[in-house]
């Protein structure tokens, strides 16, 4: 399925779609693994509770805030395509963060839970017909399809990929 027009997701999502080179979301799932696993990997437990700045995230944090945000959109996407009717709400990435005990836990732990939401996402998304992918829904009071959220998911992951890299290590 090919990415959504620019007026589809909500504008501040722009942002995380135009990161995702594939045009096609089967495919873009399918490269990112290859290329956010062995980031992931590569990061120690002693690096892993590195905040770049008095008040930034740990990389642990920052990567449970990832989980949190792919489960979230996971759950909006299938709503969209189940054509729920009501209004999703927001979240406060920074609430979930302080409540998210991330770095009491070990870095690989937190790896192979973002992995395993990740190929959760995957598969639901594999079952998603071009019409369920296409239908419109809202969450945080903006409109967007189940394909538009999709491709956030993607962005949002390469996002934050730049940002470990950039700021982190």
């Amino acid at each position: 399925m090919p990415k959504p027009p620019v007026g589809n997701p909500p504008s501040y999502f722009q942002r995380y779609i135009d990161q995702v080179p594939e045009e096609d979301l089967t495919l873009a799932f399918k490269n990112q693994l290859s290329i956010i696993t062995p980031l992931l990997l590569s990061i120690s437990e002693e690096k892993s509770t590195h905040a770049y700045a008095p008040g930034k995230w740990t990389i642990k944090e920052l990567l449970l805030h990832m989980t949190d945000t792919e489960r979230i959109f996971t759950y909006r996407a299938l709503c969209f395509a189940r054509k729920e009717t009501a209004s999703l709400p927001g979240f406060d990435e920074d609430t979930f963060a302080a409540n998210s005990n991330a770095n009491t836990r070990s870095w690989q732990s937190l790896v192979d839970e973002f992995l395993i939401a990740r190929k959760n996402t995957e598969t639901l998304f594999s079952t998603f017909t071009d019409t369920a992918l296409n239908n419109i829904g809202i969450a945080n009071n903006n409109p967007g399809s189940a394909l538009a959220i999709g491709f956030t998911a993607i962005g949002h992951v390469y996002h934050h990929k730049k940002i470990i890299e950039e700021r982190y290590l």
